[in-house]
Protein backbone atom coordinates (compact mmCIF):
# COMPACT_ATOMS: atom_id res chain seq x y z
CA UNK A 1 0.00 0.00 0.00
CA UNK A 2 3.02 2.28 0.51
CA UNK A 3 3.76 1.98 -3.20
CA UNK A 4 0.20 3.09 -3.91
CA UNK A 5 0.55 6.34 -1.96
CA UNK A 6 4.00 6.95 -3.43
CA UNK A 7 2.61 6.63 -6.96
CA UNK A 8 -0.35 8.83 -6.06
CA UNK A 9 1.91 11.70 -4.98
CA UNK A 10 4.48 11.24 -7.76
CA UNK A 11 4.29 14.31 -10.09
CA UNK A 12 5.52 12.13 -12.97
CA UNK A 13 2.48 9.82 -12.74
CA UNK A 14 -0.54 12.03 -13.48
CA UNK A 15 -2.36 9.09 -15.09
CA UNK A 16 -2.46 7.35 -11.72
CA UNK A 17 -4.19 10.32 -10.10
CA UNK A 18 -6.67 10.42 -13.00
CA UNK A 19 -7.40 6.73 -12.37
CA UNK A 20 -8.00 7.30 -8.65
CA UNK A 21 -10.23 10.33 -9.20
CA UNK A 22 -12.14 8.50 -11.92
CA UNK A 23 -12.66 5.55 -9.58
CA UNK A 24 -14.08 7.81 -6.88
CA UNK A 25 -16.38 9.84 -9.14
CA UNK A 26 -17.40 6.83 -11.25
CA UNK A 27 -18.68 5.12 -8.11
CA UNK A 28 -21.60 7.55 -8.05
CA UNK A 29 -23.31 6.43 -11.29
CA UNK A 30 -22.22 2.83 -10.70
CA UNK A 31 -23.85 2.77 -7.27
CA UNK A 32 -27.02 4.62 -8.25
CA UNK A 33 -27.68 2.95 -11.60
CA UNK A 34 -26.49 -0.42 -10.31
CA UNK A 35 -29.15 -0.23 -7.60
CA UNK A 36 -31.88 0.08 -10.22
CA UNK A 37 -30.33 -2.72 -12.29
CA UNK A 38 -30.43 -5.06 -9.28
CA UNK A 39 -33.87 -4.02 -8.03
CA UNK A 40 -35.46 -4.07 -11.49
CA UNK A 41 -33.60 -7.33 -12.29
CA UNK A 42 -32.33 -6.21 -15.69
CA UNK A 43 -28.72 -7.32 -15.34
CA UNK A 44 -29.13 -9.53 -18.43
CA UNK A 45 -30.20 -6.48 -20.45
CA UNK A 46 -27.22 -4.54 -19.10
CA UNK A 47 -25.00 -7.44 -20.19
CA UNK A 48 -26.37 -7.30 -23.72
CA UNK A 49 -25.76 -3.54 -23.89
CA UNK A 50 -22.21 -3.90 -22.62
CA UNK A 51 -21.28 -6.51 -25.22
CA UNK A 52 -22.89 -4.50 -28.03
CA UNK A 53 -20.53 -1.67 -27.13
CA UNK A 54 -17.63 -3.51 -28.76
CA UNK A 55 -19.36 -2.97 -32.10
CA UNK A 56 -19.35 0.79 -31.51
CA UNK A 57 -15.76 0.75 -30.31
CA UNK A 58 -14.64 -1.16 -33.40
CA UNK A 59 -16.60 1.15 -35.71
CA UNK A 60 -15.09 4.20 -34.01
CA UNK A 61 -11.56 2.86 -34.41
CA UNK A 62 -12.20 2.04 -38.08
CA UNK A 63 -13.74 5.41 -38.93
CA UNK A 64 -10.98 7.26 -37.11
CA UNK A 65 -7.97 5.35 -38.46
CA UNK A 66 -9.15 4.04 -41.84
CA UNK A 67 -11.61 6.72 -42.96
CA UNK A 68 -9.86 9.72 -41.41
CA UNK A 69 -12.90 10.86 -39.39
CA UNK A 70 -10.88 12.08 -36.45
CA UNK A 71 -13.78 13.47 -34.41
CA UNK A 72 -15.55 10.10 -34.19
CA UNK A 73 -13.56 7.69 -32.05
CA UNK A 74 -14.19 4.62 -29.87
CA UNK A 75 -15.92 6.61 -27.12
CA UNK A 76 -18.39 8.22 -29.52
CA UNK A 77 -19.04 4.87 -31.21
CA UNK A 78 -19.62 3.18 -27.86
CA UNK A 79 -22.13 5.84 -26.78
CA UNK A 80 -24.09 5.65 -30.06
CA UNK A 81 -24.28 1.84 -30.06
CA UNK A 82 -25.09 1.65 -26.34
CA UNK A 83 -28.00 4.06 -26.69
CA UNK A 84 -29.21 2.31 -29.86
CA UNK A 85 -29.09 -1.08 -28.11
CA UNK A 86 -31.01 0.28 -25.13
CA UNK A 87 -33.74 1.63 -27.44
CA UNK A 88 -33.99 -1.70 -29.29
CA UNK A 89 -34.18 -3.70 -26.07
CA UNK A 90 -36.77 -1.35 -24.60
CA UNK A 91 -38.95 -1.58 -27.69
CA UNK A 92 -38.63 -5.37 -27.78
CA UNK A 93 -39.47 -5.63 -24.09
CA UNK A 94 -42.51 -3.37 -24.36
CA UNK A 95 -44.00 -3.91 -27.80
CA UNK A 96 -42.49 -6.73 -29.85
CA UNK A 97 -43.82 -10.27 -29.89
CA UNK A 98 -40.36 -11.78 -30.21
CA UNK A 99 -38.85 -13.62 -27.27
CA UNK A 100 -36.88 -11.08 -25.31
CA UNK A 101 -34.11 -13.52 -24.40
CA UNK A 102 -33.57 -14.39 -28.08
CA UNK A 103 -33.16 -10.72 -29.04
CA UNK A 104 -30.80 -10.17 -26.10
CA UNK A 105 -28.67 -13.13 -27.17
CA UNK A 106 -28.60 -11.91 -30.76
CA UNK A 107 -27.52 -8.38 -29.82
CA UNK A 108 -25.00 -9.79 -27.36
CA UNK A 109 -23.18 -11.90 -29.95
CA UNK A 110 -23.69 -9.77 -33.08
CA UNK A 111 -22.39 -6.63 -31.36
CA UNK A 112 -19.14 -8.37 -30.39
CA UNK A 113 -18.77 -9.96 -33.83
CA UNK A 114 -19.17 -6.62 -35.60
CA UNK A 115 -16.69 -4.99 -33.26
CA UNK A 116 -14.03 -7.64 -33.84
CA UNK A 117 -14.53 -7.42 -37.62
CA UNK A 118 -14.06 -3.65 -37.56
CA UNK A 119 -10.96 -3.99 -35.37
CA UNK A 120 -9.52 -6.61 -37.75
CA UNK A 121 -9.98 -4.21 -40.71
CA UNK A 122 -8.55 -1.19 -38.89
CA UNK A 123 -5.05 -0.23 -40.11
CA UNK A 124 -2.29 -0.59 -37.55
CA UNK A 125 -2.47 -2.50 -34.31
CA UNK A 126 -5.56 -2.26 -32.12
CA UNK A 127 -5.52 -4.33 -28.95
CA UNK A 128 -9.05 -5.47 -28.05
CA UNK A 129 -7.87 -6.71 -24.63
CA UNK A 130 -8.01 -3.24 -23.06
CA UNK A 131 -11.66 -2.98 -24.12
CA UNK A 132 -12.59 -6.53 -23.14
CA UNK A 133 -10.93 -6.48 -19.72
CA UNK A 134 -10.41 -2.77 -19.04
CA UNK A 135 -7.48 -0.72 -17.84
CA UNK A 136 -8.34 2.20 -15.58
CA UNK A 137 -4.73 3.39 -15.78
CA UNK A 138 -5.42 4.47 -19.38
CA UNK A 139 -7.92 7.07 -18.15
CA UNK A 140 -7.14 10.59 -19.39
CA UNK A 141 -8.21 14.05 -18.24
CA UNK A 142 -10.94 14.09 -20.91
CA UNK A 143 -12.29 10.79 -19.54
CA UNK A 144 -12.40 12.34 -16.08
CA UNK A 145 -14.48 15.25 -17.42
CA UNK A 146 -16.81 12.72 -19.05
CA UNK A 147 -17.24 11.00 -15.67
CA UNK A 148 -18.06 14.30 -13.96
CA UNK A 149 -20.61 15.14 -16.66
CA UNK A 150 -22.21 11.72 -16.23
CA UNK A 151 -22.33 12.26 -12.45
CA UNK A 152 -24.27 15.48 -12.93
CA UNK A 153 -26.62 13.85 -15.45
CA UNK A 154 -27.33 10.76 -13.32
CA UNK A 155 -27.83 12.70 -10.07
CA UNK A 156 -30.07 15.22 -11.83
CA UNK A 157 -32.26 12.67 -13.61
CA UNK A 158 -32.60 10.33 -10.63
CA UNK A 159 -33.27 13.24 -8.30
CA UNK A 160 -36.05 14.51 -10.56
CA UNK A 161 -37.62 11.09 -11.29
CA UNK A 162 -36.85 9.44 -7.95
CA UNK A 163 -40.43 8.64 -6.94
CA UNK A 164 -41.49 7.56 -10.43
CA UNK A 165 -38.44 5.29 -10.73
CA UNK A 166 -39.48 3.72 -7.43
CA UNK A 167 -42.93 3.04 -8.83
CA UNK A 168 -41.43 1.62 -12.02
CA UNK A 169 -39.24 -0.81 -10.09
CA UNK A 170 -41.71 -1.98 -7.45
CA UNK A 171 -45.25 -1.50 -8.80
CA UNK A 172 -45.37 -0.68 -12.50
CA UNK A 173 -49.11 -1.41 -12.81
CA UNK A 174 -49.94 1.06 -10.05
CA UNK A 175 -47.74 3.67 -11.75
CA UNK A 176 -49.63 3.16 -15.02
CA UNK A 177 -52.95 3.57 -13.20
CA UNK A 178 -51.68 6.87 -11.82
CA UNK A 179 -51.07 8.06 -15.38
CA UNK A 180 -47.27 7.69 -15.35
CA UNK A 181 -45.86 6.89 -18.81
CA UNK A 182 -43.78 3.96 -17.62
CA UNK A 183 -42.70 2.97 -21.14
CA UNK A 184 -40.78 6.19 -21.66
CA UNK A 185 -39.48 6.02 -18.10
CA UNK A 186 -38.16 2.52 -18.69
CA UNK A 187 -36.44 3.69 -21.87
CA UNK A 188 -34.86 6.58 -19.94
CA UNK A 189 -33.59 4.14 -17.31
CA UNK A 190 -32.03 1.91 -19.96
CA UNK A 191 -30.34 4.92 -21.57
CA UNK A 192 -28.82 5.83 -18.20
CA UNK A 193 -27.69 2.22 -17.83
CA UNK A 194 -26.12 2.42 -21.31
CA UNK A 195 -24.15 5.59 -20.55
CA UNK A 196 -22.97 4.16 -17.23
CA UNK A 197 -21.82 0.96 -18.94
CA UNK A 198 -19.80 2.98 -21.48
CA UNK A 199 -17.96 4.53 -18.55
CA UNK A 200 -17.63 1.22 -16.72
CA UNK A 201 -16.01 -0.46 -19.73
CA UNK A 202 -13.06 1.91 -19.34
CA UNK A 203 -12.61 0.67 -15.76
CA UNK A 204 -13.10 -3.11 -15.84
CA UNK A 205 -13.85 -3.95 -19.47
CA UNK A 206 -16.77 -5.42 -21.39
CA UNK A 207 -16.45 -8.96 -20.05
CA UNK A 208 -16.57 -7.99 -16.36
CA UNK A 209 -18.81 -4.93 -16.53
CA UNK A 210 -21.86 -6.65 -15.03
CA UNK A 211 -19.98 -7.71 -11.92
CA UNK A 212 -19.05 -4.20 -10.83
CA UNK A 213 -22.44 -2.84 -11.80
CA UNK A 214 -24.35 -5.40 -9.73
CA UNK A 215 -22.14 -6.77 -6.92
CA UNK A 216 -21.91 -3.55 -4.84
CA UNK A 217 -25.67 -3.03 -5.15
CA UNK A 218 -26.34 -6.69 -4.32
CA UNK A 219 -24.24 -6.39 -1.16
CA UNK A 220 -25.89 -3.10 -0.20
CA UNK A 221 -29.33 -4.65 -0.65
CA UNK A 222 -28.67 -6.95 2.31
CA UNK A 223 -28.22 -4.03 4.70
CA UNK A 224 -30.17 -1.06 3.33
CA UNK A 225 -33.74 -0.33 4.42
CA UNK A 226 -34.71 1.68 1.36
CA UNK A 227 -33.52 2.54 -2.15
CA UNK A 228 -31.71 5.72 -1.08
CA UNK A 229 -29.69 3.87 1.55
CA UNK A 230 -28.95 1.15 -0.98
CA UNK A 231 -27.64 3.71 -3.47
CA UNK A 232 -25.41 5.40 -0.89
CA UNK A 233 -23.98 2.13 0.43
CA UNK A 234 -23.51 0.76 -3.08
CA UNK A 235 -21.64 3.92 -4.10
CA UNK A 236 -19.37 3.64 -1.06
CA UNK A 237 -18.68 -0.05 -1.67
CA UNK A 238 -17.95 0.55 -5.35
CA UNK A 239 -15.44 3.24 -4.44
CA UNK A 240 -13.76 0.94 -1.92
CA UNK A 241 -13.54 -1.92 -4.42
CA UNK A 242 -12.06 0.27 -7.16
CA UNK A 243 -9.49 1.98 -4.94
CA UNK A 244 -8.43 -1.21 -3.15
CA UNK A 245 -8.23 -3.00 -6.50
CA UNK A 246 -6.08 -0.22 -7.90
CA UNK A 247 -3.73 -0.36 -4.93
CA UNK A 248 -3.44 -4.15 -4.98
CA UNK A 249 -2.96 -4.36 -8.75
CA UNK A 250 -0.27 -1.67 -8.67
CA UNK A 251 1.62 -3.37 -5.83
CA UNK A 252 1.34 -6.86 -7.36
CA UNK A 253 1.84 -5.72 -10.97
CA UNK A 254 -1.48 -7.23 -12.09
CA UNK A 255 -4.25 -5.95 -14.41
CA UNK A 256 -6.48 -3.58 -12.46
CA UNK A 257 -9.85 -4.72 -13.88
CA UNK A 258 -9.69 -8.38 -12.80
CA UNK A 259 -8.31 -7.44 -9.37
CA UNK A 260 -11.19 -5.01 -8.78
CA UNK A 261 -13.72 -7.70 -9.73
CA UNK A 262 -12.07 -10.34 -7.54
CA UNK A 263 -12.20 -8.04 -4.52
CA UNK A 264 -15.88 -7.25 -5.18
CA UNK A 265 -16.70 -10.94 -5.65
CA UNK A 266 -14.84 -11.92 -2.47
CA UNK A 267 -16.75 -9.28 -0.50
CA UNK A 268 -20.06 -10.51 -1.92
CA UNK A 269 -19.19 -14.12 -1.03
CA UNK A 270 -18.20 -13.16 2.52
CA UNK A 271 -21.47 -11.27 3.00
CA UNK A 272 -23.59 -14.15 1.70
CA UNK A 273 -21.76 -16.74 3.81
CA UNK A 274 -21.80 -14.50 6.86
CA UNK A 275 -25.54 -13.78 6.60
CA UNK A 276 -26.29 -17.47 6.03
CA UNK A 277 -24.33 -18.53 9.11
CA UNK A 278 -25.90 -15.74 11.17
CA UNK A 279 -29.38 -16.83 10.07
CA UNK A 280 -28.71 -20.43 11.07
CA UNK A 281 -27.39 -19.33 14.46
CA UNK A 282 -30.48 -17.24 15.08
CA UNK A 283 -32.77 -20.10 14.11
CA UNK A 284 -30.97 -22.44 16.49
CA UNK A 285 -31.16 -19.86 19.28
CA UNK A 286 -34.86 -19.38 18.62
CA UNK A 287 -35.60 -23.10 18.74
CA UNK A 288 -33.93 -23.53 22.12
Amino acid sequence: MTEFWTALTDPNLPFFRYAVLTGIFASIPFGMIGTYVVVRRISYIAGAISHCILGGIGAGLYLQNAMGITWFGPLQGAIVVALLASVILAMVSLYARQREDSVIGALWSVGMAIGLLFIARTPGYSDPMSYLFGNILLITRNDLFFVLALDVLVIGVIGFFYNTFLALCFDEEYAQLRGIRTHWLYLLLLCLVALTIVLLVRVVGIVMVIALLTLPAAIAGNFARNILQMMLLSTLLCSVFILSGLGASYSLDLPSGPVIIMIAAAAYLLVIVGLTLLGRRRRKAGSV
